[in-house]
């Protein structure tokens, strides 16, 4: 069974204030466009939000499961403890909700390399990871964080026998790479928009 794990706990400092997930991009919002995408590759969807208000906005989707942050103020590995949690399938993919182009072939194509291993984890060198575009063996997480001490990401993925795989690899199916954009601010999403027209030929509206 694969689980799909959603990251919305964010406050949107970085955005303005704004909740990034409700940001539009051709049309739709992202949590829209992240969901749509998700129902394709995944068995069921978890959305874990800061706190139970911020999970009634997320109400209107059916069948996607909405959770609290169980460990509040630990940032992306607190979420990522929370989705886990409420997953029932052992391999799941954990997105932030900033990521709107996310490519459901590239996604399947990361459960599929998950095999023996901990984890899946896109990279574009050695210092440059995505862990928040990746497959997860959620039984081996949950050892991690059962006794972990840093709230790196990194420092979780380093200790996981982990696959990583060149970004590059994954042009074939996703030539632009769109599928590992993320939109921390508001003028960031104004200048994808261009260059995604630019690049594409195609043309935004939302």
């Amino acid at each position: 069974m694969r689980t799909g794990i959603v990251l919305v706990g964010g406050e949107g400092r970085r955005a303005g204030g704004v909740e990034k997930y409700l940001f539009e991009f051709c049309g739709k919002t992202f949590i829209e466009r992240l969901i749509e995408t998700l129902r394709g590759v995944v068995d069921e969807i978890v959305i874990v939000a800061r706190n139970k208000e911020q999970c009634t906005r997320f109400a209107g989707f059916e069948d996607v499961v909405c959770i609290s942050d169980l460990r509040p103020g630990l940032g992306p590995i607190g979420g990522l403890h929370a989705g886990c949690l409420a997953a029932h399938g052992d391999a799941v993919f954990v997105v932030a909700c900033d990521m709107p182009c996310i490519n459901g072939r590239v996604i399947d194509t990361l459960f599929e390399s998950l095999d023996d291993y901990d984890a899946v984890i896109p990279f574009w060198n050695e210092e440059m990871y995505e862990p928040l575009h990746a497959v997860y063996r959620r039984s081996a997480v949950m050892d991690y964080l059962r006794e972990h001490e840093s709230l790196s990401l990194r420092a979780m993925i380093k200790s996981l026998n982990a696959k990583y795989v060149d970004v590059e690899s994954f042009r074939s199916v996703d030539p632009k790479l769109l599928t590992f954009i993320n939109i921390n601010h508001i003028h960031d999403l104004e200048r994808f928009k261009a260059e995604f027209e630019a690049k594409t030929g195609a043309r935004v509206e939302d």
